[in-house]
């Protein structure tokens, strides 16, 4: 559940020269938006007309100093806004990719990423600024196929932990999420106690497990250079341990994990000897 993490990944990793990379790092792998009437919210997804029509989406990701009236509860995020910025040196795709993970809070419906110029908006919103970097339209499409691609491998594998409660509930589906890059998870921060480096990211995604909600954390590592499928972020998912049962399930990974690590060394022993 989630990719092994090795000492190799330093904290040197972090500091990257890719201006993709770089880019990417101001604002986080998971801006998804709802759809709900209006154009709603933002924040590594939607108002439908006519069934013929295509809906209407929006999006974003976590701004501290906005009033709560201001954010949409679902993922954290102010609406979303598809104009140009005043001094934006090209033009930017506005269409939106509808993600593979469904949404809870409508039937039938998925989380739908921002576009690129939403992306480009939301990174001004967080501090960035365009002319200290040196980005081209290309730049910012792979950053858009690099912020999707983490998202649908985050949900791949926490669809792994739901697996586990498949007799119970075959249909998770996503109810909201959020932004903690500042939040370290405890386990986060006794990794890097033990030498390791700290997550860029942080996210909590409640899970809605049939009627049940289970918050799940997941903390993004830096795993070098973006390969071809647009990942280079390696994950580290697992149910929070705010339930007895959300232990339990940590517990039985952690000694199956043991268990068959061992064996496989047995094994590879034996054909050795």
């Amino acid at each position: 559940m989630g990719n092994v993490l090795t000492p190799a990944m330093s904290a040197a990793n972090v500091f990257i020269t890719d201006p993709v990379q770089k880019i990417s790092k101001h604002v986080h792998h998971s801006e998804m938006n709802n759809l709900e009437g209006e154009p709603p919210p933002e924040c590594p997804m939607h108002k439908s007309t006519k069934k013929e029509a295509p809906p209407k989406y929006a999006s974003e990701c976590p701004i501290n100093d906005m009033s709560q009236d201001e954010i949409n509860p679902l993922n954290m995020m102010p609406p979303a806004n598809q104009q140009p910025a005043p001094d934006q040196p090209f033009s930017l795709p506005t269409d939106r990719q509808v993600s593979t993970i469904p949404k809870a809070t409508a039937e039938n419906e998925f989380w739908v990423y921002p576009s690129q110029q939403m992306f480009w908006n939301a990174m001004l919103r967080k501090g960035w600024r365009w002319k200290s970097e040196d980005i081209s339209p290309k730049d910012m499409d792979d950053i858009i196929k690099i912020h999707n691609a983490n998202n649908e491998q985050a949900w791949l594998e926490v669809l792994k932990w739901e697996a586990l409660h498949a007799r119970e509930c075959s249909t998770p589906r996503l109810r909201s999420f959020g932004g903690k890059a500042s939040k370290y998870s405890p386990r986060a921060r006794i990794r890097h106690w033990m030498g390791y480096e700290l997550p860029f990211d942080r996210h909590d995604w409640i899970v809605d497990r049939c009627g049940k909600d289970v918050r799940y954390i997941i903390d993004y590592y830096d795993g070098g250079q973006v390969n071809d499928k647009y990942t280079f972020a390696l994950l580290d998912v697992r149910p929070a341990m705010d339930s007895w049962e959300n232990i339990w399930d940590r517990m039985k990974v952690t000694w199956w994990r043991w268990r068959y690590s061992n064996e496989s060394k047995e094994s590879e022993h034996a054909t050795q000897t």
